[in-house]
């Protein structure tokens, strides 16, 4: 079995979680089931199938669980991008965040590369 707190990836996705619930809670309380919620389930949606996928026996399945971290990974920095677009998180809040999401993507995409035979991924 694999031990996903030992992988990068998982370290950085797991502190991007952290830096994603410390910058929404500064927005607004309207915005608690709106885009509050979805950076935040986006954020775990990382970790949560890195963690999953690691314990799969499988490398199909860990590959398979990976790329869904991946495709969250990109809904994250969308939707972070979108929330300073409209005003709702300052840049300089947001900046961090998104150094961290970009970080989480080069490591999750090198990652998913060694293990794939197939095409490659671009974070």
């Amino acid at each position: 079995m694999r031990d996903h707190r030992k992988l990068r990836a998982f370290q950085e996705a797991d502190a991007l979680v952290v830096a994603v619930y410390g910058a929404t809670r500064w927005l607004p309380q309207n915005e608690a089931f709106g885009l509050t919620s979805q950076l935040r389930r986006a954020a775990v949606s990382v970790v949560a199938n890195i963690v999953e996928g690691s314990a799969r026996p499988s490398e199909k399945d860990y590959r398979h669980f990976l790329s869904v971290a991946f495709a969250s990974l990109r809904e994250l920095g969308y939707l972070l991008d979108l929330t300073v677009r409209l005003g709702l998180l300052p840049k300089e809040q947001a900046e961090p965040v998104l150094t961290r999401q970009n970080e989480t993507a080069l490591l999750l995409g090198a990652l998913l590369n060694r293990l794939s035979k197939s095409r490659p991924v671009t974070p």
